[in-house]
């Protein structure tokens, strides 16, 4: 498979292409990442197996959004192809380090691509994918029903497949919408904002693994606030350039419930438990 892989970057990038080391990278995820290089040039490259392919077709996708629309250093897609088992997707190598954080900017960063407000309607226009599950995006006026149906009522039906019933999905979806009813428009979002998939390169904030699709800018600012929060900085950066409305705190715990339903789907465990507790505290 890796002589395709050099023959797809060699096509794409119109040059001859011969990785000279290739090092496998830690990863939470059910794709394999390496960091293949030679002296000339340095890629990431993800590999799954073939029935993988449409994930990196969207992730592609998602990576172009964010590189049109919005300020931050996202890796440049180079090709996406596959042998008869194995799938692969392969993009510029960032150089990020540590040291060159600067979490003010990263807040302005993204309040600046929630402000572009470019789009009428929610959702996407293809499905796509969070952590490798199904994301549904199809176009919403209403957002409220947009977030009830597509997000949290999705998942809980996943989860019913697998035998696990945490509330009645139906009764608790109409309970949702009115609490989601607040003066909004569509932003773009990263889809699964969280320290995890956020680096720096030279100051500059980096994105990586995007889920994106149009909907209430505080999806993000709760998804980085859920397992642990960002540094203050970040917030402070976002505040001082768009600032979230006063009733955030309100939504916050409905948004962070379909991570968790997405987490729960995926590893069960205390995530079931966590995503009960969530739905029992939105219910009071």
């Amino acid at each position: 498979m890796w002589n395709l892989v050099n023959q797809y970057i060699s096509d794409a990038i119109h040059d001859h292409f011969e990785f000279t080391r290739k090092t496998q990278l830690p990863c939470s995820a059910k794709s394999k990442t390496f960091k293949i290089e030679n002296d000339k040039h340095s890629f990431l490259v993800k590999v799954d197996q073939v029935c993988a392919l449409e994930r990196y077709e969207c992730e592609a996708q998602n990576h172009t959004l964010l590189i049109r629309d919005s300020d931050f250093l996202v890796a440049d897609p180079i090709t996406i192809g596959s042998s008869l088992e194995y799938c692969f997707i392969v993009f510029e190598w960032l150089n990020t380090q540590p040291d060159q954080e600067n979490w003010y900017e990263c807040g302005r960063t993204l309040a600046k691509m929630h402000a572009r407000h470019e789009q009428e309607m929610f959702g996407l226009e293809q499905d796509n994918y969070l952590l490798g599950l199904s994301q549904p995006n199809q176009w919403h006026k209403k957002w409220s029903i947009f977030f009830a149906e597509e997000r949290i009522a999705w998942q809980l039906q996943l989860l019913q497949e697998k035998n696990i019933s945490l509330v009645d999905i139906d009764r608790f979806v109409e309970q949702l919408k009115p609490l989601l009813n607040h003066p909004l428009q569509p932003s773009l979002l990263h889809g699964y904002f969280w320290r995890g998939n956020i680096a720096f390169s030279h100051k500059k904030p980096c994105l990586y693994s995007p889920a994106c699709y149009y909907g209430d800018r505080e999806v993000d600012i709760a998804n980085s606030e859920l397992f642990a929060a960002l540094p203050e900085a970040f917030y402070t950066g976002y505040s001082d350039t768009y600032p979230l409305e006063h009733s955030y705190q309100q939504r916050k715990g409905i948004y962070q419930l379909y991570t968790l339903l997405c987490h729960a789907n995926l590893f069960a465990g205390d995530y079931i438990l966590q995503s009960q507790k969530q739905i029992e505290a939105i219910l009071k």
